[in-house]
């Protein structure tokens, strides 16, 4: 069914380009040529796909337990400002200490914000649709407030934080591209994921809660733990993206830090099923089409935004697909 979908989206993709009039084919020709035409944009290729990944793959675990987590994009900025406190705060430190440390603050800042929603969700009621969204504005004003004031850089004339200290940097895995071990963690993390989900005691609890809180409770599982375990691994992969983008991309913290990472992380778990594993080929594919829509830009004179509303039939192909799917396989009457 995705790859169903995928294909039906580019050809949608293709007309739409042409009613605007572009000859489709020949610019996917275009933007595939460009992506993949060597080392170098391969390698731009999955550093954009590291933090789709890891969104996605949190994403996964939230959706499966019937967790709507629209926050990642906060959560993405959390894990951002915590890895940017910690990478200017220790000199001194060795590469094998400051890089898991960075990660950690990262992870842990992501998975507390999360856990802001869950605790809501618990005790109060709240729906976390609503609370994820106001802490993503919160999340992204203070890192704005943050990067002008206590943490902004005296001798820079922009809103920004100080340099990482070298030592917290990521280190590369493809010299002298950008890439970094970021994308090993996050297919690890991915397949980690996939194991817990469908392999454990502690996922299958997941995945019943999400399916049925009352029959969960009728089996003795805590339904509480479970929410909040579920988005807090939602926010810690989450976090972990804002992790890498600072200590592996930018490198300092900006008041723009991610370029809609958490809200495109949604379509990525969207395509996957809700199936981490395949949240590493959809958040590839979904980073094919970030560096290609800058291919065609610069190419072919597409405009940026004829990309995103192919992103966006994607979507709507795999919610039809998902439709159709459901609807086949309910009894007839």
């Amino acid at each position: 069914m995705p790859a169903a979908a995928v294909l039906v989206s580019m050809g949608c993709g293709a007309l739409l380009l042409a009613l605007n009039g572009f000859n489709g084919w020949d610019i996917f020709t275009v933007m595939l040529s460009g992506v993949f035409q060597d080392t170098r944009s391969i390698a731009e290729v999955l550093l954009k796909a590291t933090p789709l990944i890891l969104i996605g793959v949190g994403l996964c675990v939230a959706f499966r337990c019937s967790i709507w987590n629209i926050g990642a994009e906060g959560q993405l900025y959390a894990g951002a400002v915590a890895t940017t406190a910690v990478g200017i705060a220790f000199p001194g430190l060795t590469s094998w200490i400051y890089v898991p440390l960075v990660i950690l603050a990262g992870a842990l800042a992501g998975a507390a914000w999360a856990a802001i929603a869950g605790l809501l969700k618990i005790y109060f009621r709240a729906s976390e649709i609503v609370t994820t969204i106001m802490l993503n504005y919160i999340a992204i004003i203070a890192t704005s407030w943050l990067v002008t004031g206590p943490l902004k850089d005296a001798a820079a004339a922009y809103p920004q934080s100080a340099r990482l200290l070298r030592e917290a940097w990521m280190p590369k895995i493809l010299p002298p591209t950008r890439l970094h071990i970021g994308i090993l963690i996050a297919i690890a993390l991915a397949i980690a994921a996939y194991i817990f989900l469908f392999r454990s005691s502690a996922g299958y609890a997941v995945r019943v809660v999400g399916i049925s809180p009352h029959a969960a409770r009728y089996a003795g599982m805590s339904v509480s733990r479970n929410i909040l375990l579920a988005i807090s691994i939602s926010g810690a992969m989450a976090g972990l993206a804002g992790a890498f983008e600072i200590a592996g991309v930018t490198f300092r913290l900006y008041q723009n830090i991610s370029p809609g990472y958490g809200f495109e992380g949604i379509a990525v778990a969207l395509l996957a099923n809700n199936n981490p594993v395949g949240a590493i080929f959809s958040g590839t594919l979904f980073a094919v089409l970030r560096s290609g829509s800058e291919i065609m830009q610069i190419n072919a004179q597409v405009p940026q935004v004829l990309v995103s509303v192919i992103q966006g039939i994607v979507i709507l192909s795999v919610v039809g697909f998902g439709v159709y799917r459901f609807r086949s396989a309910r009894p007839s009457e």
